[in-house]
């Protein structure tokens, strides 16, 4: 005669559910340093069951450059170590540092449509060595829009106006040390990277981003829709792409 004694089954845990595992996303803002730039993508992360983290850097700051910008970052995450790096524009040279200086906590990094730097340079200097305006005037002209570079027609041509308006008073002035300070990093560490590129950024063209990940990290950019500053005119899709990331 059976027991009459149920036996539970144990309670399965989020692997065994085939939960994608859960990261802690740091976004790192490009120059002017206003993390109020991702704040469209934050809410979409967190719905996902992600922690995250919107570094809102000191760009202003004459006597603070990429190593301050790094150690502040790496102050935020803190005892994290599951951690996806994120990095639009500038925010590229500020992330190679942080994972030079915290490989531990970085699982994997990810640039939407950043400045991917090589160890030591500048990124002052990273607008020449990558040949980036002679990328964009071409593309200008291809496109048929200004070859002069204009704000209205580069950064915001596809951001919906009250954004525009709103990002004036969260952005600031970037402080020159930024762009003279080195990339103090020695080369990338063996985790998964991905870069993002706008399919219609006019800062950084496409076929331009394409080239630059697969010369310095040997990888294929993918694209998701917007311009340079997707994060704003098309949260959801990269969101979307960066859980996907973090699922992987």
């Amino acid at each position: 005669m059976k027991s009459s004694t149920a036996t539970r089954a144990p309670a399965r845990t989020g692997a065994q559910r085939n939960e994608p595992p859960k990261t802690t996303f740091v976004l790192l803002p490009g120059a002017g340093g206003a993390a109020w730039l991702w704040h469209r993508v934050t809410p979409l992360l967190e719905k996902a069951g992600h922690d995250v983290l919107a570094i809102d850097l000191p760009a202003d700051d004459p006597r603070k450059g990429l190593r301050a910008y790094a150690k502040l970052v790496i102050g935020a995450i803190g005892k994290r170590r599951d951690v996806t790096l994120v990095a639009q524009s500038l925010g590229g040279f500020t992330a190679a540092l942080v994972c030079a200086r915290a490989p531990k906590k970085v699982r994997r990094l990810v640039f939407v449509n950043a400045m991917i730097p090589a160890p030591a340079e500048t990124a002052g200097a990273w607008w020449s060595n990558t040949g980036s305006e002679k990328a964009r005037k071409a593309a200008a002209r291809r496109g048929g829009y200004p070859v002069d570079f204009d704000d209205q027609a580069y950064f915001f041509h596809d951001v919906p106006k009250p954004l525009v308006k709103a990002l004036a008073s969260h952005e600031r002035d970037e402080a020159e040390i930024a762009l003279r300070e080195p990339a103090d990093f020695e080369g990338w560490p063996d985790i998964p990277i991905h870069v993002i590129s706008g399919k219609d950024d006019r800062v950084f063209p496409r076929a331009f981003q394409a080239r630059v990940a697969r010369e310095r990290l040997g990888v294929r950019a993918d694209e998701v829709p917007g311009g340079h500053l997707n994060a704003l005119s098309h949260p959801r899709e990269l969101a979307q792409k960066l859980i996907r990331y973090a699922s992987g």
